[in-house]
């Protein structure tokens, strides 16, 4: 319950959260194709983004159905690497800036 008196002063404290963009900008498409395997693609997520087996599968599974889908999202610089090595291995990929 709150006690008001007339004539007393009051001192309110207010919390703000302030919302601050740490998120990163980009991230690292991979597109569906019908020329590369489940197989090859999981090797190459594993192999170039670091992922877990699990990862790498989902990400496969995901691309396969959405025709896309953003497997990492980081720096450009980062993600530019990455994509270079994920095309150098004839699988579909871009870096782009989040929405």
């Amino acid at each position: 319950m709150f006690n008001y008196k007339e004539g007393a002063e009051h001192e309110f404290k207010v919390e703000v959260d302030v919302l601050t963009d740490t998120g990163t900008p980009y991230q690292l498409i991979v597109w569906n194709d019908e020329v590369n395997t489940f197989d090859w693609v999981i090797e190459t997520l594993i192999s170039v983004c670091g992922h877990t087996p699990e990862q790498a599968e989902q990400c496969a599974l995901f691309i396969h159905t959405k025709g896309k889908y953003a497997v990492k999202n980081g720096e450009y610089d980062d993600l530019k690497t990455m994509c270079d090595a994920i095309t150098d291995r004839g699988i579909g990929a871009t870096v782009e800036i989040t929405a």
